[in-house]
C-alpha cells in the first residue's frame, strides 16, 4: 500500500462570513470525500499559519461549486487564509471509494509527468496538470513549443494512460492543439 498522499481538493476564496471556502475536488467521489468529520491533512504556503490538519464541519454545493467548512476555521478571515490550500489524504488511512474494476480513474499525481504521444508515437509534450471539471476532466499538456493545451480528457482523444511507460497518447481532432495559449 502506498505511503503517498492523494490531492483531494484545493481551496480558493472564502465564501460568506461563517468560514466557508470554495474548493475545487480532485476526487471522483465528492459527496462521500466532503463528508461532516472527514479529516484532511494540509499542504500549504510555509508561514501560512494553516493547521496540518482540518476536519469538515460542513460541506454544500453551491452553483455547482462545492462549499466545505472547517471546525478549525470559525470565519472570513480565516478562510481567506487557507487560499491555495490542498487538501490530502494519505492512502493507509483513506477510505476505498475506488472500483477496482475502474481503470479511467486518475489522480492528478498519476498523470502529471506522463509524456503526450501522438498515436504515431511521436512526442508533443507532457501532461502538467489535471482540471477535474463538472461536465468533464481536462488534461494540461505543455506542447514542445512552450504553449499549454487543454486536451478534454475523454477517451476518444486520450484512448491510452499509461502509468507504467509514463506516457499518455492524444488522438487530438485538427485545430486542438491551435487553441493553445
Amino acid at each position: 500500500m502506498s505511503t503517498d498522499p492523494r490531492l483531494i481538493a484545493r481551496i480558493g476564496k472564502p465564501h460568506g462570513i461563517r468560514g466557508e471556502v470554495t474548493v475545487q475536488a480532485h476526487t471522483d467521489e465528492p459527496e462521500a470525500r466532503f463528508r461532516v468529520g472527514a479529516l484532511f491533512s494540509t499542504q500549504a504556503a510555509p508561514g501560512s499559519g494553516v493547521p496540518l490538519t482540518l476536519t469538515v464541519r460542513s460541506a454544500r454545493l453551491h452553483r455547482a461549486i462545492w462549499l466545505l467548512g472547517f471546525e478549525e476555521i470559525p470565519d472570513r478571515t480565516g478562510a481567506e487564509s487557507l487560499r491555495g490550500t490542498r487538501l490530502l489524504l494519505w492512502a493507509e488511512v483513506e477510505p476505498s471509494l475506488d472500483d477496482p474494476d475502474d481503470d479511467d480513474a486518475f489522480y492528478e499525481e498519476d498523470v502529471v509527468g506522463l509524456s503526450a504521444l501522438s498515436p504515431q508515437g511521436e512526442v508533443l509534450g507532457e501532461v502538467v496538470g489535471l482540471e477535474v471539471g463538472a461536465a468533464q476532466d481536462v488534461l494540461l499538456v505543455r506542447l514542445t513549443d512552450g504553449r499549454t493545451a487543454l486536451v478534454p480528457f475523454v477517451s476518444a482523444i486520450v484512448p491510452v494512460v499509461d502509468l507504467k511507460r509514463g506516457r499518455v497518447v492524444l488522438d487530438a481532432p485538427a485545430g486542438l492543439f491551435d487553441l493553445a495559449e
